[in-house]
């Protein structure tokens, strides 16, 4: 992945191939982020493009460049709860579409039914963490949250998947 820096100076100057750059370093998972959210192709691009468009035109906003990630994934957060709250529910996570490479030893319909059951909070941080790739820090940030508080989240998270579904062995043995 090339440095961010250089190319987010150059975008807020009006390079228009720079922002091209850096959002393209960052759609793949932008696009994961928003399908684990949404859950809805349609809502899934609706809610890129407004993100795509958002941090276009409010780039000059973007106090550090090196934070361009963090501050795009807060963008699209906010667009995909903007359309979960219109639709007043939260999506299913669809795990049938994870990426390559995902352990296919877990039972996807019990592991998605299990993390639906989680409160928003929880999910979206197991989105943003496990999904989004994104350290406590960050997830603290976008969601203007102490770190303390993302970890808590994940580690009551966890603690709630393992008593409702690891103890029943439905859908994996405990790392």
């Amino acid at each position: 992945m090339k440095s961010i820096k250089p190319l987010v100076k150059k975008a807020k100057k009006g390079d228009g191939d720079a922002f091209v750059s850096l959002v393209k370093q960052y759609e793949d998972v932008l696009y994961r982020t928003a399908n684990r959210m949404l859950n809805n192709d349609e809502d899934v691009a609706d809610a890129l493009q407004e993100t795509i468009m958002s941090a276009y035109e409010r780039l000059h906003t973007l106090r550090k460049d090196e934070y361009f990630n963090t501050w795009i994934y807060k963008i699209l957060l906010n667009k995909c709860n903007s359309l979960l709250n219109k639709r007043k529910v939260f999506s299913p996570v669809d795990l049938h579409a994870l990426p390559e490479g995902s352990n296919g030893d877990f039972q996807n319909i019990e592991l998605e039914d299990a993390l639906n059951s989680l409160n928003p909070d929880y999910k979206t941080a197991f989105i943003l963490y496990y999904i989004a790739g994104l350290n406590t820090k960050e997830i603290g940030a976008i969601l203007k949250e102490p770190e303390g508080t993302i970890k808590s989240r994940l580690s009551r998270g966890k603690l709630l998947l393992r008593n409702n579904y690891y103890k029943k062995g439905a859908i994996a043995n405990e790392n």
